[in-house]
């Protein structure tokens, strides 16, 4: 009975402190060091070079993992943003999974307020970040989303109609391209057969009859309206999935 009341307080302990962590502003680093302050802000210094300022206290954005402050909770993710530098996302969806949606700089220039809170994409998509707890970003992807909500089967069926709807998605925008391609081909070769007539009958002595019929291009034109049509339900079935990914977030963190 002893033991399992130190294991209460301490579970309590853990659970006061991360409430605690969360309600204040600090900087996380790199070095799993803690900065708390009054006053975090992400700032350009007097020579144009981004810096997170706690306080007194300066910090390169390299050397920052995660920060807090009135404007939200961010990580970075310059890591994972292939050579676009240091970025920073903000924490938009929060539980045993956290999503982050990528910040930019500019919103943070010459002290006008942050407003970006609350703004967000309608589904969680490709282009976003994701952790458990404080562990390193991951992107939001299909494979590593499996790996990490095996755990739930309700998320993995989720994950697999986002993947049907990936791969119906593929086929819609694979025959949106080839029947476009057929379009215009068409287009050029009847458009060249034409002016090969026009040229042959209009300066080979026999003299140009006005009255000739243009081409037909009604087969070209159902061509690129059927690869219009493609490609309107691809980009339809591609929202679709991206709902998949945010139902199985939602579900894992439930």
């Amino acid at each position: 009975m002893k033991k399992l009341l130190m294991v209460v307080l301490a579970c309590y302990g853990l659970t006061s402190r991360a409430q605690e962590h969360e309600s204040r502003n600090f900087l996380h680093l790199y070095s799993d060091s803690v900065i708390y302050a009054d006053r975090v802000r992400l700032r350009p210094n007097f020579s144009g070079n981004w810096q997170l300022q706690a306080d007194s206290k300066r910090f390169r954005p390299e050397l920052v993992k995660f920060f807090s402050n009135e404007d939200g909770f961010f990580a970075n993710s310059g890591r994972l943003s292939f050579g676009r530098g240091n970025e920073f996302s903000e924490r938009i969806v929060e539980g045993k999974i956290n999503v982050y949606q990528e910040v930019p700089y500019d919103q943070f220039m010459y002290g006008r307020e942050y407003r970006y809170s609350g703004r967000r994409e309608p589904a969680v998509n490709l282009r976003m970040y994701y952790n458990k707890g404080l562990n390193n970003l991951k992107k939001v992807s299909y494979d590593n989303l499996k790996n990490d909500m095996a755990d739930n089967a309700q998320s993995m069926d989720f994950l697999q109609g986002y993947r049907r709807s990936m791969n119906t998605s593929k086929i819609m925008y694979a025959a949106a391209g080839a029947s476009l391609v057929a379009g215009i081909f068409s287009f050029i070769a009847k458009g060249a057969r034409q002016k090969a007539k026009f040229e042959r009958e209009g300066f080979g002595g026999q003299g140009f009859d006005m009255n000739t019929k243009g081409p037909n291009f009604t087969s070209s034109l159902v061509f690129l309206g059927l690869g219009l049509g493609f490609a309107a339900g691809g980009y339809s079935i591609q929202l679709s999935g991206s709902r998949h990914l945010e139902s199985a977030v939602d579900a894992y963190n439930r």
